[in-house]
């Protein structure tokens, strides 16, 4: 098992160093750092920017709304938008109110938030105007009480009208006509929830973990401190979905926590990625792994002065340590892989920071994040605790692990044991105690016996130089049990054959091991947070 280390002596935020994380509300924070740092930057979105008093102010506003309208403590209110600014000051908005946020992809259609909004009990929602038809197939069905619904070219402060529609409200008007000031409200940061994350879990099926105020707090703080931010110095460029818990801690509690520059891009596109590095000076990025691919992959990137960037951080999946390196010689900045999951706020890991590269291990997900212990059990009971090198299911302890999923002890029951989480993932502990994740319990391809881990075969093709993005499933074999096959996405203009690929992983590996069939496409299926689908690939 791996301790981790103590907390740093200094705090990652301004905050008065008798102030636990267990005694800090995330609402709190922003309040703190609005009134030291109230005319400085927190979020540009375009060519408009708003300051950290007044997000505040606006999620002061939008919190005395949720209260009028009926949200009491404890009540889950929905976020159904893109990243935009609404999206921020509503989430502080309804933490403020004493509710509990719980995310919807905007990419989702009326099953997916009809399902969502029954079993969190939501009956608030803030939603894009463009998803209102969604909504409206799904309303009657759900536990829908109030409809509030804002514009994309709306942003924080810009006129608007009225919805032409019964039972909405204008997330504009509510604010102009709200109390100024923060509803009075008491809060327990240890056990009152601050959101409901959607998560289709360690076990499968979609849940609910249920993440509280010192969860996502803590993970904060750690997160900051571990990747040496320093408060209202630092900018950060965000890309990853809000609505992801990635995106969640990395891109917004994060950054707010650290007095920093946002800039909000609403979706990833690579150019206009760089054009926001280069604009703004930006020092910490976190993605996933096809965001920094496709970086690498744009035919402009010899344009762009990259040099501000510090230290990013990839997660979500494996990152290919072709692009690890590839990123880090093009920038001058450290890429490393970090780790976690929904049910722990998400981060439990990650590489040290240190531009030398000294202590950091190339494939490996680093060590524990403070406070944070890890082991790794048997695949068979996780009972028994496995020693160095081991492989087996990584384990994880810390004061970011979720409550349990809501309304699901069984389930909590399944991956919750005296505190410690069983992630799913396969991994192993090196002699330093460095953690290495194998593969997804669940992705794991088992050929006569043997068992073949695809982070391994898709490392390798990751290094052929026509390839551009990678994923490697089991495909059922009447003889062998399963096989690996690959489906492959060619950077632009290369050309390569199945059987060019296939000689150039499999001459690197054990027999056992060899990919027996590759399939070009023009894309790969990906979720929102930016990672492949591979039960989308397994149609077979």
């Amino acid at each position: 098992m791996a301790n981790s280390k103590p907390w740093f002596n200094s705090w990652p935020i301004n905050v008065p160093k008798h102030l636990e994380y267990t005694q800090i509300t995330l609402q709190e924070i922003l309040k703190k750092n609005a009134k030291e740092f109230p005319q400085k930057t927190c979020i540009i979105f375009g060519d408009r920017e708003l300051s950290y008093s007044q997000l505040d102010f606006l999620s002061n506003q939008f919190a005395n709304s949720l209260v009028k309208l009926g949200v009491k403590k404890g009540d889950r209110v929905a976020i159904f938008l893109p990243n935009i600014p609404q999206f921020i000051i509503t989430f502080f908005g309804i933490l403020k109110a004493g509710g509990v946020a719980t995310t919807i992809s905007p990419l989702y259609r009326e099953r997916e938030v009809e399902y969502q909004l029954n079993d969190s009990g939501a009956q608030s929602i803030v939603a894009l105007d463009s998803l209102y038809p969604i909504i409206e197939k799904v309303k009657q069905k759900t536990p829908l009480k109030n409809i509030i619904l804002t514009g994309l070219d709306e942003y924080c402060y810009k006129k608007t009208r009225p919805p032409d529609i019964p039972k909405t409200f204008a997330f504009q008007i509510l604010l102009e006509k709200a109390l100024c000031g923060s509803p009075n409200m008491k809060f327990r940061p240890n056990d009152d929830l601050a959101a409901l994350q959607f998560t289709g879990g360690t076990t499968g099926a979609p849940k609910a973990a249920m993440l509280t105020h010192t969860n996502l707090v803590s993970n904060a703080f750690a997160f900051a401190a571990w990747i040496r931010a320093t408060t209202a110095q630092e900018t950060f460029l965000i890309a990853l979905p809000l609505f992801h818990i990635y995106g969640m801690t990395t891109s917004l509690t994060v950054p707010i926590s650290l007095a920093s520059k946002i800039v909000l891009m609403s979706k990833f596109e690579s150019t206009k990625a760089l054009e926001a590095i280069q604009l703004n000076k930006v020092t910490v990025f976190c993605g996933v792994p096809t965001m920094y691919a496709a970086i690498l992959a744009n035919p402009e990137l010899g344009k762009y002065h990259l040099t501000s960037i510090r230290v990013c951080i990839s997660g979500a999946s494996a990152l290919p340590p072709q692009v690890q390196k590839g990123f880090m010689h093009v920038t001058g900045g450290l890429l490393v892989e970090g780790y976690g999951l929904t049910e722990a706020s998400p981060v439990t890991h990650c590489s040290p920071f240190d531009k030398t590269m000294q202590t950091v291990k190339v494939g490996s997900i680093g060590l524990p994040l403070p406070d944070t212990d890890a082991k790794i059990v048997d695949l068979v009971t996780g009972k028994k605790t496995l020693g160095i090198g081991e492989t087996g299911e990584l384990m994880v302890k810390g004061p970011q692990v979720m409550k349990g999923y809501w309304h699901k002890p069984e389930e909590t029951a399944l991956v919750l044991r005296d505190g410690w989480l069983l992630t799913g993932d396969i991994a192993h502990m090196d002699k330093d105690g460095y953690f290495y994740i194998t593969d997804r319990k669940k992705d794991l391809i088992k050929t006569k016996d043997f068992s073949v881990y695809p982070r391994e075969l898709e490392d390798i093709l990751h290094e052929h130089p026509a390839v551009k993005l990678c994923a490697v499933v089991g495909k059922p074999d009447s003889l062998a049990g399963e096989i690996p096959k690959a489906f492959i996405v060619l950077k632009d203009g290369a050309v390569a054959s199945a059987e060019n690929i296939m000689a150039f992983v499999n001459d690197k590996i054990a027999p056992y091991k060899a990919i027996q069939e590759v399939e070009f496409r023009k894309e790969l299926p990906m979720s929102s947070a930016g990672k492949v689908l591979k039960r989308s690939l397994q149609t077979f």
